[in-house]
């Protein structure tokens, strides 16, 4: 089962993942732990990225791509893989089509108004990382579950958040076109709870 999970940032895609990876066994890729796995392990490619990282630079398609082709070549990936956060452009999926078969892309369909609630009313555990919503909790700012203090990231405010709300239209959000044309592309209603969006993925995986 060769899945990538498609969204703008806020729809839940990091969620419904660790559900996917556990309930059909296959390994969650998230390009941002394989750059961290590698740079920690200070393998030649992650040299490579760290030296891009450390100059504020983005790291160029082909590191990238080379990164995400060597991940899917271990072992955990023979009887699949859920690839989060790659492709983000479409010559990155050109290129992932290039050694491996995509059979089914979720795209976690949502309205970007939504969104932009989500994520500035987002607030997270400074100790543990748990994260909750104001709307939710209120003007709480103790974690229920370590005691930590509650925050507001620095990139959820309107502006960072419409910064990258603007960046995924433009450059992810033609991946939608291109795997439909292939047609392997799903749309999950993605407003919804968490369990109601999980049945639509279920449903859409079989």
């Amino acid at each position: 089962m060769n899945v990538i999970l498609l969204g703008p940032p806020g729809a839940g895609k990091g969620t419904q993942a660790v559900r996917i990876a556990e309930k059909y066994n296959v390994p969650h890729i998230s390009t941002g732990d394989i750059f961290r796995k590698n740079i920690k392990e200070q393998t030649p490619i992650g040299v490579v990225a760290k030296s891009y990282i450390d100059k504020g630079q983005l790291v160029p398609d082909e590191v990238v791509i080379e990164i995400v082709r060597l991940r899917l070549a271990e072992e955990d990936c023979k009887n699949g893989y859920l690839l989060d956060g790659f492709p983000r452009t479409v010559p990155q999926a050109e290129a992932l089509d290039s050694f491996t078969k995509v059979e089914t892309v979720l795209n976690l369909d949502i309205d970007l108004d939504l969104l932009m609630k989500r994520l500035t009313g987002r607030r997270v555990c400074e100790a543990c990382g748990e994260s909750y919503h104001v709307s939710f909790i209120g003007d709480a700012n103790t974690c229920t579950k370590c005691g930590g203090t509650l925050i507001q990231r620095s990139d959820d405010n309107e502006a960072s958040v419409n910064n990258r709300l603007t960046a995924y239209t433009n450059q992810t959000a033609p991946l939608i076109a291109y795997y439909k044309e292939k047609g392997v592309l799903c749309n999950i209603a993605a407003a919804g709870k968490i369990d109601e969006v999980f049945g639509e993925i279920e449903k859409a995986l079989g």
